[in-house]
């Protein structure tokens, strides 16, 4: 059930936010209904969430024995609950019963940053007819975004240029090279590939999805063909800026040795590369989906919500794959230096332990 922008607005700081956003917050918070000695959450645990309590009374209990009430009718029950990760303390239900609402911590800091970079006068992309913003809440509460820094949100929305897209107008071609990465800001599109000669339609897109940045992170063609539907209005990015903005917060790397201790932890390797470059020389124990077939099969191929560590030979088809399994939910690490410098690792591990054999039999 959402949460009522007039509720939002008696709580810190939602209350500076627009009508337009809390709503949004308000249909987004996940609201739990809590029983006497439940816990909200223990001390020393890690989530992803701001916390705050809508009905009754908390006990806030720290490690030293210090105890804390935390009211939802008091002045203070305005504010989240400590959003220190760990958790600094415990909380515990000590009314009748206590109803929590939960916001995504990452995502509500962009809302915030965004609801207030487009009061500028010199931003130019808010609309103030209903509705017309939900692209962008879409944007920035989408997988792929979640690791954009809210320092470069600004960077992009002054970057963005608006362009207007008539009916069926081909976006980007399958083959072309690189050079915008796109929004869709009003509107819907088809993506279609070559597959077994003949073109077909993959995937639907609508307000607040994205495309074209598959190619502008691999440094490769376009892999897809995107064409409008009914017409509509497009955001795009430069290339270069895209490079300047989106493209280093989105890749997690990782070198040979971490990799290999991910993988230890149990993370799945996957190598997307053709799968006759797997045949070739490969890792052993890893998954082969190719990158122009990630969308389609990853689902298939991968546990939902796995952790990953993704591998190409260079590197950059890795960044390209990051970026889509970021977007579908995936844990990702893309290997720095790609194959050549896992058998690298792999080999001088082996020598070093055939030297430490040889001392020791010495």
């Amino acid at each position: 059930m959402p949460v009522s922008a007039s509720d939002l607005a008696k709580l810190f700081p939602l209350e500076s936010l627009r009508v337009e956003t809390r709503e949004q917050l308000g249909r987004d918070a996940v609201v739990t209904s809590y029983s006497r000695h439940d816990y909200v959450f223990e001390a020393g645990s890690v989530d992803d969430d701001t916390v705050y309590l809508l009905e009754g009374e908390l006990q806030c209990e720290y490690p030293d024995g210090r105890k804390v009430a935390h009211v939802a009718s008091a002045q203070h029950g305005r504010y989240p609950l400590n959003d220190a990760i760990p958790r600094r303390f415990s909380a515990k239900v000590i009314s009748s019963s206590a109803k929590i609402m939960r916001l995504d911590r990452r995502y509500l800091e962009k809302i915030i940053t965004w609801d207030q970079v487009s009061r500028s006068e010199s931003y130019k992309h808010f609309d103030s007819a209903p509705g017309a913003n939900s692209w962008v809440f879409r944007l920035l509460n989408s997988h792929a975004f979640l690791k954009l820094p809210t320092g470069n949100i600004e960077k992009m929305f002054q970057r963005f240029e608006e362009i207007k897209a008539l009916p069926g107008e081909i976006i980007m071609r399958e083959g072309d090279a690189p050079d915008y990465f796109y929004v869709i800001r009003e509107g819907t599109a088809s993506v279609s590939k070559y597959l077994d000669g003949a073109p077909q339609v993959v995937a639907y897109l609508r307000e607040g999805d994205i495309f074209g940045e598959d190619a502008l992170l691999a440094n490769v063609p376009r892999n897809a063909t995107v064409r409008t539907m009914q017409g509509g209005r497009l955001m795009r990015l430069k290339k270069e800026d895209f490079e300047a903005v989106l493209k280093p917060p989105m890749v997690h790397w990782v070198l040979p040795a971490d990799a290999a201790r991910l993988v230890r932890d149990g993370a799945i390797i996957l190598d997307v590369r053709m799968p006759e470059e797997y045949a070739l020389r490969g890792i052993d124990g890893a998954v082969n989906v190719p990158l122009y077939r990630l969308r389609e099969d990853a689902a298939m191929a991968l546990p939902t919500g796995s952790h990953l560590v993704v591998y190409c030979n260079t590197g950059e088809r890795s960044a390209a794959a990051a970026f889509i399994l970021n977007g579908l939910g995936y844990t990702v690490h893309a290997l720095h230096g790609g194959l050549g410098a896992m058998v690298r690792m792999l080999a001088a591990s082996q020598a070093a332990a055939e030297q430490a054999a040889l001392q020791q039999q010495a």
